[in-house]
């Protein structure tokens, strides 16, 4: 089942912090916990699975942090959630054999096309729609601009 838990919550959180206050430097990760109150501990270990799977890209060292691994308009909500449930490790009940003969052919199918019409709206809400739902609030960011002046 889909649920909003606090490691999605920060995820999605994070990678819309990473997009949203990038520039020519990476975002480092006290950075967001600052920003979001993101308890560090949460934040570490769904960074490094988002990296890992090809969300995020990570840059170590005294300049390191992360950025986003592909263009923004090409990451979904969805995609975060996929990663996290399968960090989380729970089991989905709508996909069990056990129970009623109800529930099998009543009940777990209705609740598998609620789930599936969720998962399909998350997948069509990008990081870019988030990014600029952000400016339209107002909330200012923190990006550093890229230098392009070739003067001498």
């Amino acid at each position: 089942m889909l649920r909003l838990s606090k490691k999605l919550l920060f995820a999605i959180e994070a990678v819309v912090d990473i997009a949203y206050n990038a520039g020519a430097a990476p975002v480092r990760s006290s950075d967001i916990s600052a920003r979001q109150g993101i308890p560090r501990r949460y934040l570490e270990q769904v960074l490094q699975e988002l990296v890992h799977r090809g969300i995020l890209a990570g840059q170590r060292g005294p300049r390191g942090g992360y950025r986003l691994a592909r263009e923004r308009r090409h990451i979904s909500i969805g995609d975060i959630v996929r990663i996290v449930r399968e960090l989380e490790g729970g089991i989905d009940l709508a996909e069990g054999e056990e129970g009623s003969e109800l529930g099998q052919a009543v009940v777990r199918p209705i609740w598998t096309k609620m789930q599936n019409d969720m998962m399909e709206r998350l997948d069509s809400i990008t990081v870019e729609d988030l990014c600029n739902q952000a400016r339209q609030a107002g909330i200012r960011s923190q990006a550093t601009p890229v230098v392009t002046d070739f003067s001498i």
